[in-house]
């Protein structure tokens, strides 16, 4: 059997890019939530506040490092595999991910180091400007890979010349059509998904009775926070679905599973969808709908996948199923949020442990909600590389194999279980450990360090006979 590079690299870059995004986006909302803590800590002086920071930013730092050894990984993937790409795009790809390096990663690689280990030793606003950077740092990363990756699939502001991208507008290119809703959706995922992990972490101490004043405010926080950004995801998600039906309607109408062209067609909420037969099976839906929603008419015509070739059009039911569980994980989001949040407010949230049990079941959801909705915009942009304008098959490396291909998946696959093998038992036992050390004293909520101690154990002025003489 003769081994397909393409389609072996097209895994490999899925493989890599599904374990990498897990990462970046639990630490960009995490780093807001950790410069939130720092703030109030700096403001109140309370000493739980500068708890929580000092245990999150344990699991911030371990996250942190994980999302950048599998980024960088997945950098060099586009030399190795996807040269041809590369080199098409250099005159904008190049610049733009160089723009990361030099304003976001150096930003958040310094001042990570002082949020790490400057506590008591920088003045306290010190340490809260590093952790706002580090916050800021992992915003702006975000920026110019989501401008990268927007691009790709709303090419702007270039010229092809000799089949290269040549940049006519920085400015378009940068601010490409799908950038700022794409932009929004993604910083509101990451916002949801520490939200979520944090609220589900406390509510897990909680049940077990283990730091409850620290842990009560934690999630006391979070359920307010989400209240807000689980409704408003739902508004922006729909924002940028509708900038998608303008320039990417292929990707739309494998959402909606939708073959044939059609007026007031219906939002489908259950189908079998069979790209060799052009149809739908078992569709279960509610009529005129997606028409609604789309073009906020009943009667408003979306158009089928039909339209396109067979060749142009994207994998069908992987797009189709992705989006549903997207959608259908961010609904039950809304409800997990507005239930905890009317909990809060009749004073029952710490005392239903029903509620307290869906909290720690709901950790893993948004991460799965997060590479569903990769899934939707990745393959919905097949068989594109840039979306309309240079195909998978133009972009691979020419002179690869399959066989190289297929070892280094097989490695990448290896590796990679290990290290998320290792750094999932790192944090599991992290926070099994959890905040539970005791509070600290006076001296060191101000900053100040502890009296010393004498070698037996006993402090020099609590014990006169064990002082040392003074000269």
């Amino acid at each position: 059997m003769e081994l397909d590079p393409l389609l072996l690299s097209r895994i490999q870059f899925a493989f890599v890019v599904s374990f990498h995004a897990i990462f970046p986006v639990f630490t960009i909302g995490l780093a807001s939530y950790i410069a939130t803590l720092e703030a109030l800590y700096y403001k109140t002086d309370n000493a739980v506040y500068e708890r929580l920071s000092r245990f999150w930013t344990k699991v911030f730092a371990v996250v942190f490092g994980m999302g950048v050894v599998s980024g960088i990984v997945m950098a060099f993937q586009f030399g190795t595999n996807w040269s041809a790409f590369s080199y098409a795009s250099a005159n904008f790809l190049g610049p733009i991910l160089s723009y990361e390096v030099v304003t976001a990663f150096f930003l958040e690689a310094t001042f990570l180091g002082v949020l790490l280990f400057g506590r008591n030793k920088v003045p306290k606003g010190m340490h809260l400007f590093a952790a706002c950077m580090v916050a800021l740092g992992t915003f702006i990363s975000s920026f110019w890979i989501l401008s990268a990756n927007s691009w790709m699939q709303t090419p702007a502001g270039v010229e092809i010349r000799d089949g290269l991208f040549y940049v006519t507008s920085w400015w378009e290119a940068i601010f490409n059509p799908s950038l700022w809703p794409r932009f929004f959706h993604m910083a509101l995922a990451s916002f949801l998904t520490a939200g979520f992990v944090v609220a589900g972490v406390s509510a897990w101490y909680l049940l077990r009775d283990r730091a409850t004043e620290m842990n009560r405010k934690a999630l006391s926080m979070t359920v307010i926070l989400l209240a807000f950004i689980a409704p408003a995801q739902l508004v922006v998600g729909d924002i940028h679905g509708l900038n998608t039906f303008e320039h990417q309607p292929a990707k739309v109408a494998a959402m909606e599973g939708v073959w044939e062209t059609t007026q007031g067609a219906p939002l489908l909420l259950f189908a079998l969808p069979s790209a060799t037969n052009e149809r739908n099976y078992l569709e279960i839906g509610i009529p005129k709908m997606a028409s609604l929603i789309l073009t906020h008419e009943l009667d408003g015509e979306v158009p089928g996948l039909k339209e396109w070739a067979p060749e142009d059009r994207p994998p069908v039911a992987t797009v189709f199923w992705s989006f549903r569980i997207m959608v259908g994980i961010g609904l039950l989001m809304i409800v997990v949020a507005l239930w905890a949040v009317t909990q809060r407010l009749r004073g029952r949230l710490f005392e239903s442990s029903r509620l307290l049990r869906v909290m720690t079941w709901m950790i893993p959801l948004p991460f799965i909600a997060v590479l569903a909705g990769w899934f939707v915009t990745e393959v919905g942009r097949q068989p594109y590389l840039v979306y309309g304008v240079l195909r998978l098959s133009d972009g691979v490396t020419p002179s690869l194999t399959g066989g190289m291909a297929l070892f280094t998946l097989l490695g990448f696959i290896v590796v990679y279980a290990l290290v998320f093998a290792a750094g999932l038992y790192y944090l599991v036992r992290l926070i099994q450990a959890g905040p539970d050390a005791p509070e600290p004293e006076p001296g060191e909520q101000e900053g100040r360090p502890k009296r010393p101690f004498s070698a037996v154990g006993t402090r020099f002025d609590d014990t006169p006979e064990l002082q040392p003489t003074r000269r």
